[in-house]
């Protein structure tokens, strides 16, 4: 049986069926958008690891403002994958995903949202050619989605609990 947690238009995941003692159905949504379309089959172990590490980062101090004032998101996010040799340590420090080949797919990043401070902002893109022949409408486009901190750390919490085992 499935589990869902949040939001498909901010952040939400479905939790689904063990493939074998390993693995496990990940799906993870934000913006409307299906995230792990490209894989969705966990490393169960590595992908809660990876999770509670996010969250831990996300509670350890407010998440940062994007880089560039006077910036959208979205801008700033299109000026991180445009110039990210320029602007390596800007890049690696709104990174957000790297939650092994089940996000890999993407090109993400966490910003704090500049009009209200207990909020964020996801943005990504799908980077894949193959991905891209097969959902042209992605092609050139960034997604945005925003949430809570609070709510976006109880959801990793909480996929973290049910995902896998310790």
């Amino acid at each position: 049986m499935a589990v869902f947690l949040g939001d498909k238009h901010r952040f939400g995941v479905e939790i689904g069926e063990w493939v074998n003692p390993l693995l496990r159905r990940v799906d993870l949504w934000a913006a409307d958008q299906w995230l792990t379309c490209d894989d969705n089959l966990a490393f169960a172990m590595q992908f809660r690891l990876s999770v509670t590490g996010t969250a831990n980062w996300l509670r350890s101090g407010p998440a940062p403002h994007p880089p560039f004032s006077g910036l959208s998101p979205v801008a700033a996010h299109r000026r991180l994958v445009g110039q990210s040799a320029d602007f390596e340590e800007e890049h690696r420090r709104h990174e957000i995903f790297h939650w092994g080949p089940t996000t890999d797919n993407l090109r993400s990043f966490l910003f704090r949202n500049s009009k209200r401070e207990d909020e964020l902002v996801i943005t990504f893109d799908f980077w894949r050619e193959e991905h891209l022949l097969e959902h042209p409408e992605h092609a050139g486009r960034v997604f945005a989605a925003e949430l809570r901190t609070k709510e976006f750390i109880g959801i990793l919490d909480e996929l973290a609990e049910v995902v896998g085992p310790d």
